[in-house]
């Protein structure tokens, strides 16, 4: 029943033992009356009995169930948040291992309270902020400012972050990231103490790490602030035996200049991040209208790009491959175009980096891999058996069914695998776990061939290329650009020639854009050459009608 406590009950129980104490003295004492006075005298007796039953009843009963009532009350407070206040006097004094039970509970659930606070609020890894708790903060300090002047927000995104975890592991890379955000903290009591005012550092996600400073007197304050945090973040970090080299592309966004919000700001510094990490990485930009005008165009370009797989406004253009002692194409390279409605033929240096970036790559790539697969048998039945090359990302290979996919488009359109070329970067080829190499081997089996596009772009392992799958290697243009004109560039060019073709493996040279860069090559030993000099790329209809004339497919060795 709602509004009976323990008290009120024991007041009830008092009252009857009372009455049941005076009707057994009454009835007792009736035995021993004779007359009214006997009467009387019994009748007192047993009003004294049941009172003093009654009191010292309700003086026992009624303490205790105050005090549990005491209990329950404050258990309802802890219950509505109140986990303070303390545990009431009478409670420790009636009922002390209760008392004791709910102090120690109440102590566990503010700890375990304290915990889940930290845990929402800031990150486990490096102990700073979080995204969540980092807006919060700076959205306040944006609310709070009533001074004029500048503010600055910067975007840090770590170069070379991602190979630390899949070579050391994540325990390492949790490791690398306490270490960063120890030099950021660094950075941040710096700039304090030379005037800039608190600085606030948060870790967004994975890699990226933010830095609000919400006083500057001057855009140059930023640009030094940030090459404090890229010195900062340069130098070597040591973990135990291993030595890494780091970098970071920055972004800055200033207040109000760059946005008058935490989300614009955010939004600035992030396309100036993003425009460092495409000059080149390991530097720092600023927000400029120009920027925004570009990242503006760039998520058209995205927009439309989907939009263009569906219209199936996309093209390939194909550019041969010259054996220079016969003059005759044995092969040609697969290039993607796009024929935009409104932008007329648009090149792939405009619109695959964006696929890469957003992942449409993958339905790009099959589109690719589809359309030449098709014609790849439809040469084969007119007769010109020369094989197309075909351009693999990394983030293509990366997929778990690539080669399913790649099998089933040769299958599909009927294609000889004799005629098909996969071209892997260099940078990728170095890097290939062995699951992939063994569905490459599987694939040169059956006699898809396996090339090496961009040679000497990356960092090649010699012990690493000799094992790799691959059947030729293209030497890339930077390596022969200025080998008509200079000594250095001859050597270097003689010497990876000479170790590729010591390895068994087949040289093209692409981007040959002279006739005397052709000669000096020739006199270096190289035979297959592709580039502007000889043709550029073309449309299939054109191409066949140059370059159709067979040409024998030499057998290649198998690893």
């Amino acid at each position: 029943m709602q509004g009976v406590t323990l008290t009120s009950r024991a007041t009830a129980f008092a009252c009857a033992a009372g009455a049941l104490v005076f009707i057994l003295s009454l009835v007792l004492g009736q035995g021993q009356a004779t007359d009214m006075d006997g009467i009387g005298r019994s009748l007192i007796i047993a009003i004294l009995c049941g009172t003093l039953s009654w009191a010292s009843a309700r003086r026992t009963v009624a303490t205790t169930a105050s005090a549990i009532d005491g209990a329950t009350e404050r258990l309802l407070a802890a219950a509505h948040g109140d986990l303070q206040s303390a545990v009431p006097r009478d409670i420790g004094r009636e009922l002390p291992d209760l008392s004791v039970a709910m102090e120690s509970l109440f102590s566990q659930v503010r700890t375990n309270l304290d915990h889940v606070q930290a845990l929402a609020l800031f990150d486990q890894v490096t102990g700073l902020p979080n995204r969540a708790s980092f807006c919060r903060q700076v959205e306040r300090l944006l609310a709070e400012r009533s001074e004029e002047g500048l503010a600055a927000l910067f975007f840090i995104d770590l170069d070379g972050f991602k190979g630390v975890n899949d070579t050391l592991g994540h325990a390492a890379g949790d490791q690398l990231l306490a270490r960063v955000a120890g030099r950021l903290r660094e950075v941040a009591m710096a700039q304090a103490s030379a005037g800039a005012g608190d600085c606030l550092i948060g870790r967004l996600a994975g890699d990226e790490f933010t830095l609000f400073v919400p006083s500057m007197p001057d855009l140059d304050t930023a640009g030094r602030i940030a090459r404090a945090i890229q010195f900062a973040l340069r130098e070597r970090f040591d973990l135990g035996s291993q030595h890494i080299d780091l970098g970071a592309s920055i972004g800055v966004a200033c207040y109000p200049e760059h946005g008058d919000t935490l989300p614009a700001l955010l939004r600035s510094a992030d396309i100036a991040m993003y425009h460092a990490k495409h000059q080149g990485r390991n530097r720092a930009e600023m927000f400029t209208t120009e920027l925004a005008l570009e990242a503006a165009d760039r998520a058209e370009l995205e927009r439309d790009l989907l939009l263009g797989l569906q219209r199936d406004e996309f093209l390939l253009e194909f550019q041969p491959q010259i054996e220079i002692s016969s003059g005759r194409a044995i092969g040609a390279e697969a290039l993607i175009r796009w024929v935009h409605p409104e932008r007329d033929l648009v090149m792939p240096g405009s619109f695959v980096p964006i696929a890469e970036e957003s992942g449409a790559i993958v339905a790009l790539g099959d589109w690719v891999m589809s359309r030449v697969c098709e014609t790849a048998a439809r040469w084969a039945q007119a007769g010109v058996r020369q094989r197309i090359a075909i351009n693999i990302s990394s983030r293509e290979l990366g997929q778990a069914d690539f080669f399913m996919r790649l099998r089933h488009a040769i299958d599909a359109h009927r294609a000889p695998a004799i005629m098909l070329e996969l071209e892997i970067t260099e940078s990728l080829a170095m890097e290939m776990k062995s699951r992939t190499l063994d569905q490459i081997r599987a694939l040169r089996r059956d006699g898809v061939r396996i090339a090496i596009d961009d040679f000497g772009t990356g960092y090649s392992n010699l012990s690493r290329l000799r094992e790799l799958p691959v059947d030729r290697v293209k030497i890339d243009r930077s390596l022969v650009r200025d080998i008509a004109v200079s000594a250095e560039a001859r050597t270097i060019c003689s010497a990876v020639v000479g170790l590729i073709q010591g390895l068994g493996m087949e040289v093209v040279v692409e981007g040959v854009e002279t006739e005397a860069q052709m000669e000096m090559l020739r006199v270096i030993g190289c035979t297959l050459f592709q580039g502007y000099h000889l043709a550029r790329p073309m449309g299939e209809e054109d191409y066949l009608a140059r370059f159709a004339a067979p040409a024998p497919l030499v057998r290649h060795r198998s690893v």
